[in-house]
């Protein structure tokens, strides 16, 4: 009994472990995403709605896409004015 307790032990620790989950066909780009503003509205309600259904690999590229096209590429530097502001 002794000798099958770290087998049994082993065998409950490998079934409780993480399983795959099914790899999602069809799933845009980030930056085909930030090209279509209409899809991307759609799908970030569908996110803030029914996140569990459309899986976090989708929504997660959603929010990419709509950071992207907030910030941009993010070359533009940051210029202050010549002169401080007066207050």
């Amino acid at each position: 009994m002794k000798k099958a307790m770290p087998l049994l032990l082993a065998v409950v620790l490998t079934a409780c472990g993480p399983s795959e989950t099914p790899k999602q066909t069809n799933v845009p780009t980030v930056e085909e995403l930030a090209s279509d503003p209409v899809r991307l509205k759609e799908l970030r309600q569908q996110c803030k709605t029914d996140r569990a259904t459309l899986g976090d690999a989708l929504c997660n590229r959603v929010a990419e896409a709509t950071r992207k096209r907030f910030y941009g590429d993010g070359d533009t530097p940051y210029t202050p004015p010549k002169e401080p502001p007066n207050f």
